[in-house]
């Protein structure tokens, strides 16, 4: 049987700026204001921090199950600082630090971590953030859903949507993704490749070189980039933002980083990846690899970093202090009654009553 072959210009491009020491590419080096690469550094250091702390309260039964994002940092900063506030965020559930950016408080993530919905109170509506989303990939399409809106409306907007190597199996990745390319939608798919989704890696999900490489079945740029070198993430970002808002459509990037921590506080990784594995990944740590530019550039030192550190922690003090406190004023159990239904019916509020009426008795 005859065959004939199509030959398609399919390449990926990786990118790179920063090397492990912090030195950089002067001739792939951008020009970003030092006002803004000194509030990237403080937002880094902001959500190491965070998530120590979080872990260690998590630890003390002070919080509940949670995603660390320590070691995907620059990922996310990277990407999301390219963002107007008109636009739109589409977490997944490992994206802190990017919802710290966004403007969510630290407060609203310890009482979202603790179990209670007020933490979730602001972050929808006109600031144009979602949620986060637990459920692997259905943040995906929704991304796409906005991207259509946007486009629909004429508006100059853009979405940007994150989620780890593991979602590119589900089929809502593939159902975004193609939604996307058909109708060339302003939509930026960020993909944090950690290595690991859980406890299966990277090797096993895919047979495909690269994650990115899978955006150019779907007609639209995939760039793999150092996700680990917060300008490389940085450039990649801005050029995609500025693609989608112009029109030409979607874009995947693919940072290569790596998750330090567990998947959740629930999982324990020493049963499946080996301790050499990370401690090779330690050396690329993206906060220290900044850190070393920015001293290099004059812009930061170990007294300036110190000092930041130290008011950072005392932020982050407070902030608990604060969660804390509001969360003993939602203790009550009769909060589960409300935001059920609009009109209760007589067998709910039946059994409000009996519970108040128990409540009322054991205070006696």
């Amino acid at each position: 049987m005859p065959r004939k072959r199509i030959d398609l210009p399919y390449t990926v491009d990786y990118l790179s700026i920063l090397d492990e020491n912090g030195q950089v590419d002067k001739e792939l080096e951008p020009e970003i204001p030092e006002e803004l690469l000194l509030k990237l550094h403080r937002y880094m250091v902001l959500g190491r921090h965070f998530d120590a702390r979080m872990l260690s309260l998590q630890r003390q039964g002070r919080l509940g199950t949670f995603a660390p994002v320590t070691g995907q940092e620059a990922s996310q900063l990277g990407a999301v600082a390219n963002l107007r506030p008109s636009d739109w965020f589409v977490p997944a559930f490992r994206e802190t630090v990017a919802e710290l950016w966004r403007g969510r408080t630290m407060e609203g993530v310890l009482l979202t971590y603790g179990g209670y919905n007020e933490g979730g109170k602001g972050q929808t509506g006109e600031d144009k953030n979602l949620p986060l989303a637990i459920p692997v990939a259905t943040q995906i399409v929704h991304a796409a859903g906005i991207g259509w809106a946007i486009k629909y409306r004429k508006k100059e907007d853009v979405a940007m949507t994150f989620f780890g190597d593991g979602a590119t199996s589900e089929g809502d990745f593939h159902e975004g993704m193609n939604m996307a390319g058909v109708f060339q939608l302003p939509v930026i798919f960020v993909c944090q490749n950690n290595q690991w989704a859980i406890s299966v890696p990277r090797s096993k999900q895919t047979r495909s070189e690269t994650l990115a490489q899978k955006a150019l079945a779907y007609g639209f740029p995939g760039i793999q980039v150092d996700g680990n070198d917060i300008l490389a993430v940085y450039v990649a970002a801005n050029e995609a933002v500025e693609r989608a808002r112009s029109g030409k459509g979607p874009t995947m990037i693919e940072c290569i980083t790596y998750r330090m921590k567990m998947h959740t506080t629930a999982d324990d990784p020493k049963r499946y990846r080996k301790e050499e594995e990370v401690k090779a990944w330690e050396k690329r740590d993206p906060v220290t690899r900044f850190q070393n530019y920015l001293k290099q550039r004059g812009l930061l030192s170990d007294e300036k970093i110190k000092d930041l550190e130290g008011r950072i922690e005392e932020e982050i003090k407070k902030a608990v202090e604060k969660a804390e406190e509001q969360m003993k004023s939602l203790t009550d159990p009769l909060h589960m009654f409300e935001h059920v239904c609009a009109e209760p019916p007589a067998n709910l509020k039946e059994q409000r009553q009996e519970l108040a009426d128990e409540i009322a008795e054991r205070k006696e």
